[in-house]
């Protein structure tokens, strides 16, 4: 065998071994998934079976049927649209300008800011509960959109702020004073120059604010004590009994709620390819 038949060999073998990798790693991911859509199918609301098959047999949608006739899962399911889509913008908007500031500026404590910013994602989740519940009660939205998106957009804030600035730092700084010199103005060159460019971290921030807020479930246990103003992740939990669960039902809540983040991650990431393939200088 020659050396150039050696390293074809070679790299067709690396290529397989990473392609296997792969289909291990999405197996595992996906089984799970399919385990829950198996027992949402079962009759007699089954959680466990000797039947490892994912389609069992005399499979039903009644679990489906009940779960959208018999509960209040699509006004959950809009209450947490709703506030995940508002934390999701605000969240984005806010970071965006701020991350802007502390990229572009230099102003007294900016150094002590980013510090901080960092520091408050070393705090757990459960420590902010009781100052967010403070400051909900005394603001008096105890039970609201409005409470709920305050709340998410703060805790999230901090993590966009450092995801975009980190971000806006590669970008080149000749680009706005190209701009500046051409007559735009400071907002005029964040918006029409700096925004455009910077699609990929913009569409993480989005993400990561709208699966933070879809998921999120102390703090809306604290907030929310009307069955008509829960999100998905409270209801839920109220086909959980102290003796019976009601797991067909369970799952397929489980399964309807995973199709939101699927929608949002897959239209975000043809703008994340897109942002990630096009240069900001060309040379």
């Amino acid at each position: 065998m020659t050396e150039k038949e050696k390293r074809i060999l070679k790299r067709r073998l690396k290529f397989l071994l990473i392609h296997v990798a792969i289909v291990v790693a999405a197996a595992v991911c996906v089984y799970p998934l399919l385990r829950i859509f198996s027992v949402s199918l079962r009759p007699g609301d089954k959680l466990f079976s000797t039947d490892l098959s994912i389609i069992p047999p005399n499979a039903t949608f009644k679990a489906y049927s009940d779960l959208l006739k018999h509960t209040l899962f699509l006004r959950w399911m809009w209450n947490s649209l709703v506030i995940t889509l508002a934390t999701s913008v605000i969240g984005v908007s806010l970071a965006s300008t701020a991350a802007y500031a502390f990229s572009r500026f230099r102003f007294p404590g900016k150094k002590a800011g980013l510090i901080l910013l960092l520091s408050s994602q070393m705090i757990p989740a459960g420590m902010l509960i009781l100052p967010l519940f403070l400051m909900i009660m005394k603001l008096r939205l105890m039970n609201t959109y409005l409470g709920m998106i305050i709340a998410y957009s703060v805790s999230s804030l901090p993590f966009s702020i450092w995801i975009l600035k980190g971000y806006y730092d590669t970008i080149p700084r000749s680009l706005e004073e190209a701009a500046l010199v051409d007559g735009t103005s400071q907002v005029g060159a964040f918006w029409r120059i700096i925004l455009p460019l910077s699609t990929p971290a913009l569409s993480i921030a989005f993400l990561f604010n709208f699966t933070t807020a879809w998921n999120e479930y102390l703090v809306a246990r604290v907030v929310l004590f009307s069955s008509q103003q829960y999100t998905w992740t409270l209801g839920l939990f109220e086909l959980q009994g102290q003796y019976i669960t009601q797991w067909g039902m369970f799952a397929a809540g489980s399964m309807l709620v995973t199709i939101p983040v699927l929608a949002v991650f897959l239209y975000s990431s043809k703008w994340l390819i897109s942002g990630l393939t096009l240069g900001s200088v060309k040379g």
